[in-house]
């Protein structure tokens, strides 16, 4: 008879190794220059090309109709011409992450990718008239629902259990969490991050960003992707428009002088994006 669903503490399932994989080499690598200033494309494409399977995810995902380019590339040099060095090094992080994570018992990891990167559009938006780092807010934005991949690989029976009551998108999800398991998802991606050695104010912009304004140290990082991952889970949610408005993270925008219409509405470049890859 097969054993029943069990709450991990957080120690517990950090404990498992399937559940925080190791970074690669590459990752490690890629992540040193997240606080290079002196990171090029020329260097960020010699070392995607040492690895050949990333280079074939990342043409496949330059070349996919989530970004819309106006002509096929052929050549990573092409992709980070296109797309920037901010998108194709989020984009490297990405893959090698999903490759972490390649079997994950209850997720659609074709939608949770695609969550991930309206989140991280979403949040370059929301950033780009603020003055906030965009790499920065573009890779957490990217990586800020990891934990969950985590916690089903930790735990699939007890998120399975969670699944069905509540979806990994709807914004009651971390609430959810933290009431049965006592940490959430944001919590356990943090951890990830920092045994990747993500620079510190990363991972504390992935450890706050659902009370970004809750803890001693104040990120705006977190600030940028709380707003940009509620926008994402209302579309990804199909929450109407009148519950939408309700919902609507006020203390955060008026926080970063954010227009709420700028961010509530529909006619927003990243969701047009997101749209066209369903």
């Amino acid at each position: 008879m097969a054993e029943p669903a069990r709450n991990m503490t957080l120690d517990e399932l950090l404990a498992q190794p399937k559940a925080l994989p190791a970074a690669p080499s590459v990752a490690s690598r890629l992540i040193q220059t997240l606080d290079d200033p002196d990171a090029d494309l020329d260097s960020l494409a010699d070392l995607i090309e040492t690895d050949p399977v990333l280079t074939a995810k990342i043409m496949r995902q330059a070349n996919s109709a989530f970004f819309g380019l106006l002509r096929p590339v052929k050549h990573p040099r092409d992709a980070i011409a296109m797309l920037g060095l901010v998108k194709v090094r989020a984009m490297a992080l990405a893959a090698l992450l999903q490759d972490g994570f390649s079997n994950t018992p209850g997720m659609d990891l074709e939608q949770f990718w695609r969550y991930s990167l309206t989140t991280a559009n979403l949040a370059r938006y929301v950033a780009a008239p603020l003055g906030v780092d965009d790499s920065a807010v573009y890779t957490v934005g990217l990586i800020h629902g990891i934990g969950e991949l985590v916690m089903h690989v930790g735990m699939p029976g007890v998120m399975a259990e969670m699944d069905a009551k509540v979806s990994p998108f709807d914004l009651r999800r971390a609430r959810v969490e933290e009431a049965q398991l006592g940490y959430h998802y944001a919590a356990v991606g943090a951890k990830l991050a920092d045994q990747w050695r993500f620079p510190k104010r990363m991972v504390v912009g992935l450890e706050t960003h659902l009370a970004p304004f809750d803890g001693s140290v104040i990120e705006p990082i977190a600030a940028v992707v709380h707003l940009a991952a509620w926008r994402a889970r209302v579309e990804f949610s199909d929450i109407h428009i009148s519950d939408r408005i309700a919902s609507y993270p006020d203390a955060v925008g008026v926080a970063l002088g954010v227009d709420p219409d700028a961010i509530s509405g529909d006619h927003i470049p990243a969701l047009q994006f997101a749209r066209a890859a369903l």
